[in-house]
């Protein structure tokens, strides 16, 4: 530069996007584990597809316009071919289904655990890039399938540690909607997709935003807090009045206390043959729901876990039928301290149309997709339980030019499936307890001349320093003392170490 200074970028993250360090990234490994054995209990196999496909090969629900942008991260490769990240793994499955179905059984099972990015508007607890756990059954039209993935959803959500009454499995179908849509002059058919779509992602936003909202989406647009303006549906006001109308009769709330004496479902279910009987689509809908409630209460899942609720939506384009969401019960504190009800941390359904894209038969499938870094954030925001890293033991270098017994108790530690690490840093050795406390070790071992002349070290617990420190002005200046500090022969290191640890460390 003319003036002699050296430009420097400024360190920050894109918005919408973040960096996650070690304590997130256990629980999440821990989360994923459980789904994973899940998934494979039910007999789904694992898939991996690329984090880019063809942009064409994404599905109805993208936007048709000159740069396909709008929701994906998209751009030109070589070939001048648009290209996307992938917006979720389901699209990607119908593709890869295309593509080897000579090959695959029918019905094909599988689970993908993997990474999705959406260009959409960043918000509190809204990233642009997250995890996503889907599972799919893929040639078949069954209702059996359906139930069966509506138990899977809520059998996963145990096992991550939710309770009975925690969640539920609220289920609708699209088919019901579907009949309305056909009532206002939006049938699905090419020509009607754009405004079908904007009505689908209106009508999926009720929790969020209410009735008052919804209405002012499904007609010219509406704005949200920080002034950006949503482009609306833009339907006619009876247009709007209808589908109004549909969402208080077929929304219906079940109630809020279990009775085993009232099935909500049957309830729900003969309710709503009564609003869509003039629909035959509808109609169909509605055999398929009672196909599935009565699998699922011959499995015993009650209305404490899955439920019957016409507000389900879900908003995109190419479900066609069953469609599912949990959602959990249990309040949480928002950034604002505000206490407020997590919501959807799930959903899917039936998209009997989306491989036929490919190869113009219709290919039946359903499935559900977690996501895993909104439910991981609800856990952690009720403070449940999470995983955390395997706790660290820091071995202590008393003569930096002389660091080859410290490595050699790291690696007898770490054969014995203890995570340690030796200090490489060049600090003195109070300088190396301040380095443990910002690690958050929980030993710290010390072996320096005298140690090693008795054929000894010394393993200060740094957890119990900590805990008994609470009286000291600060944990460092704690365990640079003689507290909490165990003497142990250098042949019991690792037996010694492992005791401590085992204490709840």
């Amino acid at each position: 530069m003319a003036d002699g200074k050296q430009s420097r970028p400024k360190a920050r993250t894109v918005r919408g996007f973040r960096d996650r360090a070690a304590g997130e990234l256990a629980a999440e490994r821990q989360m994923l584990d459980t789904i994973r054995r899940t998934y494979e209990s039910y007999g789904f196999d694992a898939l991996e597809t690329p984090f880019l496909e063809y942009t064409d090969a994404l599905g109805k629900f993208l936007p048709d316009v000159d740069r396909p942008n709008a929701g994906v991260f998209s751009f030109r490769d070589d070939d001048e071919q648009w290209v996307s990240l992938r917006y979720d793994l389901t699209a990607p499955l119908a593709r890869y289904v295309a593509e080897n179905q000579q090959f695959l059984p029918r019905p094909f099972r599988r689970y993908q655990i993997g990474t999705v990015f959406r260009n959409d508007k960043p918000g509190p607890g809204r990233f642009r890039e997250f995890i996503q756990c889907d599972a799919d059954t893929v040639g078949t039209a069954s209702p059996a399938a359906d139930a069966e993935m509506v138990m899977m959803f809520a059998d996963t959500l145990e096992a991550l540690g939710l309770k009975r009454g925690e969640y539920v499995i609220k289920v609708s179908t699209r088919k019901l909607l579907d009949g309305v849509l056909e009532g206002i002059h939006l049938s699905d058919v090419p020509e009607n997709a754009h405004k079908r779509g904007a009505v689908l992602r209106a009508l999926d936003k009720l929790d969020r935003l209410g009735p008052d909202g919804v209405r002012a989406l499904l007609g010219k647009g509406r704005k949200d807090e920080s002034g950006d303006m949503t482009q609306g549906a833009e339907l006619e006001a009876d247009q709007i009045t209808k589908l109004m109308t549909f969402i208080n009769v077929v929304g219906e709330r079940p109630h809020s206390k279990f009775d085993p004496n009232d099935n909500q479902r049957i309830r729900m279910i003969e309710a709503w043959r009564t609003s869509v009987r003039n629909s035959p689509i509808g109609m169909q809908g509605i055999e398929e729901l009672a196909a599935i409630e009565s699998l699922v209460t011959s499995q015993k899942y009650d209305d404490v876990r899955v439920q019957f609720d016409g507000s389900i939506i879900r908003g995109l384009g190419y479900y066609t039928g069953t469609i599912f969401e949990a959602q959990l019960k249990f309040d949480v504190k928002n950034d604002k301290d505000k206490v407020v009800v997590f919501g959807s941390v799930g959903g899917g359904g039936r998209y009997d149309d989306l491989v036929a894209r490919f190869t113009g038969q219709k290919t039946p499938a359903v499935g559900f997709s977690i996501g895993v870094s909104r439910l991981l954030t609800a856990l952690q925001m009720r403070k449940a339980a999470v995983a955390e890293a395997k706790p660290l033991v820091v071995v202590t270098v008393f003569d930096k030019n002389d660091a080859a017994h410290a490595f050699a108790m790291v690696r007898e530690l770490r054969a014995a499936q203890i995570r340690a690490e030796a200090y490489v840093g060049t600090g003195k050795l109070g300088d190396q307890f301040k380095y443990a406390d910002k690690r958050g070790a929980a030993l710290a071992i010390i072996e320096g001349p005298d140690e090693q002349a008795q054929g000894k070290v010394k393993i200060k617990d740094l957890a119990l320093g900590a805990e008994l420190s609470k009286s000291a002005e600060t944990r460092a200046d704690w365990i640079g003392s003689h507290q909490a500090e165990t003497m142990v022969a250098r042949s019991e290191l690792v037996a010694k170490v492992r005791g401590l640890l085992s204490r709840g460390h």
